[in-house]
């Protein structure tokens, strides 16, 4: 019931706060995707290798990872809705720096990585202020939302960039991109306005290392969590390439392929939104384990043979596409639900910072060794032609992640 309440006295999950902190949440991630619908003209561009062009989705996804620590980090200490303001201000104003100075490879990489260092506050906060107003029985359909308006955001992202390709070059889709996180600073602070910002005291005598690291759930969530994100970033930051190499190989033109894949790698992200929905929800009803071994595994899967599509019938690319999109990300709610449910308040901030360091450090090094497989397996062309082996390092990652939620304790939620 939107903005009502639940039979129980609980905040309902889908409620007028909620989608408020969503939609601005989908304006500030509408910069994540601008470089990876660009990545084929800024190659040509910028003069770059796959493996240059790896490393620059590299340091975002370092930035953002140290990013989410020391945000996570201090939200335990300062209280997670003044983090995630301060936090969706500097990120409008990276987002602009971005825009306007990005014209170069090392231009590029360093204020990159300034977008992501800015960009950690809004996730992780978000996520403990979800778990202060959401029961644990409506968490994940609520976390769900949550991850859904992020993957909204990347689908914009690609959405808008590949209008402005078309139109004004890469540096139109990235002025175009930041005018996102500005209207999402100015929404998130309106939606915010009568939120408490709570600091949660630490229990005497209890320990970081005791309530984390001797906690067998929360270490495997940990653990799962890291090879999950290996997989999706990496997927994130080349699904665009691979398809627009797939539509160059049909015959269009190199500035056609790239536009046309943004709008295909935009609709994965929509895939992605629908999975964030329904499997955070639907692990309301089965439990956290029995969703997230399914999609895990199904999510390796596709890895492991979506590179070898690379001449299949564009429609079977986009069937496939959809398919890895919705199974990669339909379990990013169910694990940060599951973390949040196997941790207490005072603690939940660290031990999100330590899964994020280490998710999105694998998240990091995975676009270059993608990109390093790459070059070692084609000629350097702008649309490289061979793309098996790359995909494969992404699906080794997602069977680890699928070994790891197999190993949780049986659950069903009430």
């Amino acid at each position: 019931m939107l903005g009502g309440m639940t039979r129980a006295g609980a905040i309902a999950p889908i409620d007028t706060w909620l989608l408020a902190v969503c939609l601005a949440r989908t304006c500030l991630t509408s910069v994540f995707m601008t470089y990876a619908a660009a990545l084929p003209v800024l190659r040509t561009e910028w003069g770059m290798s796959a493996t240059a062009a790896g490393s620059i989705s590299t340091g975002f996804q370092l930035g953002y990872a140290v990013s989410l620590v020391f945000f996570s980090w201090l939200a335990d200490r300062a209280g997670a809705r003044r983090v995630l303001l301060g936090s969706a201000w500097l990120s409008a104003v990276a987002a602009i720096l971005f825009a306007v100075f990005a014209r170069s490879y090392l231009s590029g990489l360093l204020l990159y990585t300034l977008v992501a260092l800015s960009q950690g506050g809004n996730y992780t906060t978000a996520i403990m202020l979800f778990a202060d107003r959401y029961p644990s029985e409506r968490r994940g359909a609520a976390v769900g939302w949550l991850i859904a308006s992020s993957s909204a955001g990347y689908a914009l992202s690609l959405l808008v960039s590949g209008v402005a390709l078309r139109r004004g070059g890469y540096p139109l889709a990235f002025a175009a991109s930041a005018a996102g996180p500005v209207l999402g600073v100015v929404l998130l602070w309106r939606a915010l306005a009568t939120t408490p910002n709570v600091v949660h005291p630490s229990t005497a005598g209890v320990r970081f290392s005791g309530e984390v690291l001797r906690n067998a759930r929360a270490v495997r969530l940990i653990v799962g969590y890291t090879f999950h994100s290996w997989e999706l970033l990496g997927m994130w930051a080349w699904a665009p390439a691979f398809v627009a190499a797939a539509f160059a190989i049909g015959g269009r033109g190199a500035v056609r392929s790239v536009e046309l894949a943004a709008y295909v790698a935009a609709s994965f992200h929509l895939m992605g939104l629908v999975a964030s929905m329904s499997m955070g929800r639907l692990s309301d009803r089965l439990g956290r384990r029995a969703v997230l071994c399914s999609l895990a595994a199904s999510s390796a899967a596709c890895s492991l043979a979506f590179g070898w599509l690379i001449a299949a019938p564009l429609a079977v690319i986009m069937i496939v596409g959809a398919l890895y999109a919705f199974t990669a990300l339909g379990d990013s709610p169910v694990l940060s639900t599951a973390l949040t449910e196997a941790v207490r308040p005072p603690y939940l901030g660290a031990a999100l910072a330590l899964r994020s360091f280490l998710g999105f450090g694998a998240g990091a090094i995975a676009p270059l060794v993608f990109g390093r497989v790459l070059d070692l397996t084609n000629d350097g062309a702008p649309f490289p032609t061979r793309w098996g082996w790359a995909f494969v390092t992404l699906g080794v990652a997602g069977i680890v992640a699928a070994w790891s939620a197999w190993g949780l304790a049986r659950d069903r939620q009430a």
